[in-house]
């Protein structure tokens, strides 16, 4: 394990373990079930992955002056104007394996930014309004962590809502076994009404 005292491992560690996170929050489901909308806004598990990898790819990139080895398996900036949720699901053409295979690639070049650059490195987001855009990485390293996390708890919500896998992680759940869910919920509604 790295040594999370210094700032640049610390900051690394917790991006790669949200990222990690919100793959495994597809582990083990049908091409369908990663697709399926759970939520009025239409979110689903595989278009959760695919935004979070385009994210990555552009503010690890473009904003560095970087550029993806295979810029044509993202989303361009030019398709949001036809479709503003265009990262926001996957195409007939594109798999879960696949998402799942661009979003590991688009790790591996987000963690090369970051060990290239001292966290002071200067950067411009291309997408940000002018006078705002001016950022460093270490600033992009936690902005994009924290977007990340906030998606895994979507994921998280969206995959318990589906089969009621639920979990901090894979090799540590943070939930406790064998505990009587319905009971649990039938307490808490009994509480909530308690206000109605």
């Amino acid at each position: 394990m790295a040594d999370l005292g210094e700032p640049k491992a610390a900051l690394r560690h917790y991006l790669r373990a949200t990222r990690d996170d919100l793959i495994w929050k597809l582990d083990g489901l049908s091409e369908r079930e990663v697709r399926q909308p759970r939520t009025a806004t239409g979110n689903n598990l595989l278009g959760v992955l695919k935004h979070c990898l385009n994210v990555e790819a552009g503010y690890f990139g473009p904003t560095f002056g970087r550029e993806f080895p295979a810029p044509g398996e993202l989303v361009p900036l030019a398709a949001f104007d036809e479709d503003p949720q265009a990262d926001w699901y996957a195409r007939a053409d594109e798999t879960k394996d696949g998402l799942i295979d661009l979003y590991r690639r688009v790790g591996a070049f987000a963690d090369q930014t970051i060990e290239q650059l001292p966290l002071d490195a200067p950067g411009r987001v291309p997408w940000w309004q002018p006078r705002r855009d001016v950022v460093t990485l270490q600033r992009i390293i936690i902005h994009v962590t924290c977007d990340l996390a906030r998606h895994a708890g979507h994921a998280d919500i969206m995959r318990e809502q589906h089969d009621s896998a639920i979990g901090l992680r894979r090799e540590n759940t943070n939930v406790p076994e064998d505990y009587d869910w319905p009971a649990y919920v039938t307490k808490l509604t009994k509480l909530a009404d308690q206000f109605g």
